[in-house]
């Protein structure tokens, strides 16, 4: 379980202030880059505006009606598909995924295309431009610890997501680069608390300060790691 590491990583302004373009907007040059699946989202949001306070973050979207809206409340930049990503990224930060109940061959298919392969997708093309050193953190579910009755697709898929979490923890060790992911309970979003108690649902700052931690410094050594957050 989550037990929370230290919440504060270097802030963007210690950095040097010397500037540069990206992306059409003038940002500072070196403040560390993150790539972010999923974040137009609702965890996106709220993952987002909590890293911008520390690092130049970079939304992969697939929607640019969605992404558009993210500027609105968060200083972020955005691209539609990895290759036109051409600079080194500090860390990746994956949470892009899918919910449906059921085990279904078709539910299988979107569950397995959401949850593994949208992962699988963002970080291989992109394995040379992570920076030695680097992290990459994912969002799984506690569902692939516990396996509840009638959700088969969403278990495997998110079981597989931390397979190949794990897996790709030891292949890229050599560099230095962290890989873990967050196993939350269900989340604090609109959507579950129409159907949970809040005081049952996993709120969304502590996902992003978890998040947080594990990019920071102080979580160097810790790889291949699956943390459980409960309310």
């Amino acid at each position: 379980m989550w037990t929370g590491f230290s919440r504060s990583c270097p802030a963007a302004h210690t950095q040097k202030q010397r500037k540069a373009t990206y992306f059409g907007r003038t940002t500072l040059s070196d403040v560390k880059s993150i790539l972010i699946t999923g974040a137009t989202g609702g965890l996106g949001h709220a993952v987002a505006a909590r890293l911008a306070r520390d690092y130049r973050c970079i939304a992969l979207y697939r929607s640019e009606s969605s992404w558009n809206e993210l500027r609105k409340s968060v200083a972020i930049d955005g691209v539609a598909n990895v290759e036109e990503i051409n600079e080194p990224l500090y860390g990746l930060v994956l949470l892009a995924g899918a919910f449906a109940k059921g085990s279904a061959v078709d539910v299988f298919e979107t569950m397995m295309e959401a949850n593994l392969m949208s992962a699988v997708r963002a970080i291989e093309p992109l394995r040379a431009r992570i920076e030695d050193g680097g992290r990459i953190v994912a969002i799984s579910s506690a569902a692939s610890k516990t396996h509840p009755r009638g959700l088969g697709a969403y278990v495997a898929s998110k079981s597989a997501l931390n397979a190949y979490i794990e897996a790709l923890a030891r292949d890229l060790e050599p560099r230095k680069i962290t890989v873990n992911a967050l196993l939350p309970t269900a989340l604090d979003t609109p959507a579950m608390r129409d159907s949970m108690p809040s005081d049952r649902l996993v709120p969304l700052d502590r996902v992003s300060d978890a998040i947080a931690s594990l990019l920071s410094d102080a979580s160097a050594s810790i790889s291949g790691q699956m943390f459980v957050l409960s309310r």
